[in-house]
Order: structure tokens, then C-alpha cells, then sequence
């Protein structure tokens, strides 16, 4: 696997024992545009060593990895003899002309040459007969000559499909692999569910997927609606459970303990809190394992989220997917159903947690186009505080995001796995202490 990664190694040894192809077999997980950095390094492996070079790669889900497969055949020139699907399991034939192989080894450098003639180790030589049957001895006339194999090279997929399809992929086989069948959505009408609940349909088929709406006395009407047509679009079962009794319960209980207080973020993570619990108690009763939470990485990354709220469930599917790739992938999905899948008005309208009278995202976080820039500077590129700034971002902000996204490790460490999509996830790929200060 890592191995092909390196100049020298196996592959460079083989080589020059005399290898004429060499098959690399790998665990190599999926992320955003690796397919092409991979297929590059590839490529220079089979040039540099003179060999028909065989990728072969992994198709599936484990926990937070997705495989991508991609599996892919070069050349001993360094150029692409075919491709197999992504995402998909496939038998990938192809014919290699070992004499061009063998040309190329013509070219080789004359260092090379050298270690090729000073090369003492024993080596078993193995010959394939249709490839070469008059270096094979004893076994009669030589087989028939085949007609060439058609080529094959899957078209690669374009980065908004390719992430999406490895979200699919990675819940599918999360749900599948761990025995489940039967997944539940919380669809409030905004972006981020509508979209999970896309992807579990794609997944899992329509029968499988449960929607729940949990409309409170601050959810609007149009918000009802839209996750009513997202229901009905993607032909799933949608239950309605009002929290409002539930809601002014715990107002009830709590007013003593509230009364010389202002109302606040403790009174909106109640409602969060509620709906939370109303999931769990479904899929405990139902069977319906597991809960797919709708954070994403922007949210993620700023606690812009309740614990034990809407970060309640057993797999958090687009945890790794900041804010302004949730729309990219929402209308990609609408453009490939040739319609509105996901309704149109859910794209369209300012992102809202509905938590309070006119609440808007904009009230606790910058513009997602100005956010997930600066998030991807700090968590993906390990930029400092002065790089980013240097990137034209206003310093007093960046420091304010920089802070949200070290203060809320506490909360990422207790939200569900999900597919990792990016280079450098939070969990498996970035941690940070949580008691990371001197005591005064």
C-alpha cells in the first residue's frame, strides 16, 4: 500500500530483478481530489521503473473511511491503459503489450542499467503463456491468439459527484455492515437534513429512511412545508411530533431555578434537546438504529450544535462537509434528479436554527463564504493566525474563529462518527487537548 508512495521499495526492487508488470494492492482511503494526486504518483512510478504498473484499490466503507476504488493500469511509459469505476466493485481486464515494456526499458538511465547488472539476489521468474508461450517449455502448441480486449476507462467522476457518492457509500455500508436496516432523519426544512436524508434515500432506498419533524412554537410554517415536500420527493414516511408540550414543560420546571435570569441559549438548546430525545426514543422502541445527525463541518468546527440535541444519533453523515459544499452538493443532486429533489425554497432561504423569533446563522457565525475559507486555512492547511490573516481576513475575526474552533474540542469528541471527505478530519485526523492552559 504505502509502499508505492516512495521512490524506492519494493516496486523499484522488483523492477530491477526484472519485473514486467507489478500489482499493487491497497487499502487507500477516499478523499476530496486524492484520485488525481494518487494517479499522478502512480504514473511516475511506472515511468521511473520501466514496469506495466497494476493500482488495485479497495471499494467501500469502514467507520469514518470510505474506499474509493479507482483502481487504475499504466503503462511502462507512465500512461493510463484503463480505469475501473469509482465506488463501485468491478473486474477491470486489460491487455498489456510487454514488448513496449521492454522498449522502454531500452531508455532506462545508465544508473539504473548499473544496478540492474549488480542486482545478485535470486529471483523466481514467473512467464504467463498467452503473454509469452515461446518461453514456455513442455506445454505444447502455444494458445490461440485472442482478439483484443476492448479498453476500458471509466469516467471519473466530477468533484461534487465523487463527494457525493462517497457519502453514500460510506452510510450504506455503516448501516449495512453493522446489521441495521431502517435509518431515522430529523427534517427540520433546512439544508443539512434535507440533504442526509437524500443521501440515506440513495443509500438505502425510500423504505428505510423515516423522517421526523419536530416543529416547535418558533418553527416556521414554511419550514413545515418544505420538509413535507422533501418527504413526499423522496417518497419516505414522515412522522410530525410537536415538541411544544414537551417545550413549555420544561419552562415549567425550570422557571424557579430560570426566574432571575435573562432567556437565552439555555431556554433554545431545550427545544434541541427535546428533539434529541424524541429520536432516541423512536429508535429505541421502533428499531429504527441508527439516527442520522445533520451537523456539518462548519458547525463542527465553531459548536455551532447541542450536545445531546441535534448531535444525538449513531452516525453524523456530513460532519466532514462544510457549509458552502452542503449547497454545492444539494443542487448537484437536484441538477442529476433532472428536478427539485431537495425543494428549491430550502436552497434559496437564509440558514436558521429556528430556535428564537427571527434567529439566523448570520447572528453567531460570519457568512459561511467567509467562514469555511478560514476553517480550511486553520484545520486542513495548519495555517497560524497571521497566515490567514495575511490571506485578506479581518484579524479580530479570525481570532474569533480560531478560538470557537479550540474551545469546542470537548463537543467533537462526543458526536458520532461520519465520513471523512477532507483531508484532515476532525477525530481521526485532528485532536486537540481539551485542558490546554496553565493554571494560574
Amino acid at each position: 500500500c504505502e509502499d508505492i508512495w516512495y521512490p524506492e521499495g519494493p516496486t523499484q526492487a522488483q523492477a530491477l530483478a526484472g519485473a514486467d508488470v507489478v500489482i499493487n494492492i491497497n487499502g487507500s482511503p477516499y478523499h476530496k481530489s486524492k484520485r488525481l494526486a494518487r494517479e499522478r504518483m502512480v504514473a511516475t512510478r511506472a515511468a521511473d521503473n520501466a514496469v506495466a504498473l497494476c493500482y488495485v484499490n479497495l471499494v467501500g466503507g469502514q467507520d469514518e473511511l470510505v474506499f474509493d476504488g479507482n483502481s487504475v493500469v499504466f503503462d511502462a511509459r507512465g500512461e493510463v491503459l484503463a480505469r475501473a469505476p469509482s465506488f463501485e466493485e468491478s473486474l477491470l481486464l486489460v491487455d498489456l503489450n510487454l514488448e513496449s515494456t521492454y522498449l522502454a526499458r531500452l531508455h532506462l538511465p545508465l544508473r539504473r542499467i548499473e544496478e540492474l547488472e549488480t542486482y545478485q539476489r535470486p529471483v523466481e521468474r514467473i512467464f504467463v503463456s498467452s503473454v509469452r508461450p515461446e518461453l514456455v517449455e513442455g506445454q505444447g502448441a502455444p494458445p490461440p491468439v485472442r482478439p483484443p480486449l476492448p479498453p476500458h476507462n471509466a469516467t471519473a467522476l466530477e468533484d461534487e459527484a465523487e463527494v457525493y457518492q462517497a457519502l453514500v457509500t460510506g452510510t450504506r455500508d455503516y448501516v449495512h455492515k453493522n446489521s441495521f436496516e431502517t435509518v431515522i432523519v430529523g427534517v427540520s426544512g433546512g439544508v443539512d437534513s434535507s440533504l442526509v436524508a437524500t443521501i440515506a434515500v440513495d443509500a438505502l432506498g425510500p423504505e428505510h429512511v423515516v423522517g421526523v419533524s419536530n416543529p416547535s412554537r418558533y418553527s416556521s410554517e414554511g419550514s413545515i412545508a418544505d420538509a413535507r415536500t422533501l418527504a413526499e420527493n423522496l417518497g419516505i414516511r414522515l412522522m410530525i411530533i410537536p415538541i411544544e408540550p414537551a417545550h413549555q414543560a420544561y419552562l415549567d420546571m425550570l422557571a424557579e431555578a430560570f426566574k432571575d435570569t435573562q432567556p437565552g441559549t439555555a431556554e433554545e438548546n431545550i427545544q434541541s434537546r427535546i428533539r434529541g430525545n424524541v429520536w432516541m426514543a423512536l429508535s429505541n422502541k421502533l428499531g429504527w438504529q441508527p439516527v442520522l445527525t445533520c451537523g456539518n463541518k462548519s458547525e463542527m468546527a465553531t459548536g455551532y450544535a447541542t450536545l445531546y440535541g441535534d448531535m444525538a444519533g449513531g452516525f453524523a453523515v456530513i460532519k466532514d462537509v462544510p457549509k458552502t459544499l452542503v449547497y454545492a452538493l444539494a443542487r448537484h443532486r437536484n441538477a442529476a434528479a433532472g428536478r427539485d429533489l431537495i425543494p428549491r425554497a430550502v436552497i434559496d432561504k437564509p440558514p436558521s436554527a429556528e430556535l428564537r423569533p427571527g434567529q439566523l446563522d448570520t447572528d453567531t457565525l460570519p457568512p459561511y463564504e467567509v467562514l469555511d475559507p478560514i476553517l480550511t486555512a486553520y484545520v486542513e492547511d495548519d495555517r497560524g493566525i497571521e497566515e490567514i490573516v495575511a490571506m485578506g481576513f479581518d484579524e479580530a475575526l479570525v481570532r474569533r474563529i480560531v478560538g470557537m474552533v479550540d474551545r469546542n474540542e470537548y463537543k467533537r469528541r462526543q458526536s458520532p462518527p461520519g465520513v471523512k471527505i477532507t483531508p484532515r478530519a476532525f477525530g481521526r485526523d485532528r485532536r486537540l487537548p481539551i485542558t490546554n492552559k496553565y493554571r494560574n
